[in-house]
This record gives structure tokens, sequence and C-alpha cells, in this order.
């Protein structure tokens, strides 16, 4: 009876042993996972520091382009007004002038719109030729749009 009662106690004590050491491999397999995952987590998140520098990069970049527009927006207001002034100067009948001299208005309207044409084309991404770029004078401006066109006039 003894005897029976010692074997029961070595095989508690046996088993005690073999779930200890099972649960220590256990921990084992799991903190190599946990560590897999944490290595995981920290290239992620190096990944996404990245990606937020990025993102602030493109937004200043768009601050920026948004502000060029918006001066651009503003000279091509200006512009419009000065036109404004000059088409609605006092009570003039630009019908009445193009029958009463009608080869003069069709040259002056001819040469407005060659203009404006051009600045069409500067606008849609057109480069600037080398005359555009050193105009400085009134008479070498293009009248139509010349904060587009000639960047270095400055009127007075």
């Amino acid at each position: 009876m003894f005897g029976g009662v010692r074997l029961f106690f070595i095989g508690i004590i046996i088993t005690t042993v073999l779930g200890a050491g099972a649960y220590v491999v256990k921990l084992q397999r799991d903190n190599t996972i946990l560590k897999e995952n944490a290595v995981k987590l920290e290239s992620a998140i190096s990944e996404q520091k990245q990606v937020i520098e990025n993102q602030k990069k493109d937004f200043a970049q768009i601050l920026e382009t948004n502000k060029q527009m918006n001066a651009l927006i503003n000279n091509l207001k200006k512009d419009i007004e000065a036109l404004d002034k000059r088409f609605n100067k006092g009570d003039r009948d630009i019908g009445k002038l193009a029958i009463e001299k009608s080869k003069v208005i069709e040259r002056i309207i001819n040469k407005a719109s060659d203009k404006a044409a051009r600045c069409m084309e500067i606008a849609s991404g057109s480069p600037l030729t080398k005359e555009e770029m050193n105009a400085t004078k009134k008479s070498e401006i293009n009248t139509e749009c010349p904060s587009l066109a000639n960047p270095n006039y400055i009127p007075y």
C-alpha cells in the first residue's frame, strides 16, 4: 500500500514536471512569435513615418503651387479689368467706329486677336520667347495679357 502511494506521488511529480516543461516550450514559441510581430510592427511604423513625411512634402508643394496659381489668377484679373477699362471708355460704340473706319478697326482687331491667341498659348503651357521675356517697354509688350506674356515688364 505504501508502494502504491509512492508511485502515485511519483506519477504526479513526473506529470507536473512534464506539464511545466511543455508550458515553458509554449512560452518560448509565443515569445518568438511576439518578437517577430514586434519587428514587423517597427518596420510598419517606420514605413508609416516615411509616408507621413512624403505627405507633408506633397502638402507643402500643393500649398506653394496654390499660391502661384492665386498670384496668376490675380494678375489675370488685373488684365481683364484693364481690358474692360479700355473698351468701356466714355461713349464708345465699336460698331459705329467699325463702319466709319473699317480698315483701322480691322487692323486693330486682328492684332488684338493675334495677341489674345498668344495669351491662350502661354496659358496652355507654351514657353515664352526671348522677346516676350525681355520686353520692358509698353511698345514691346503683349497688351492683352502683359502679366502673363511679359513677366519683366513693370507698368508705370
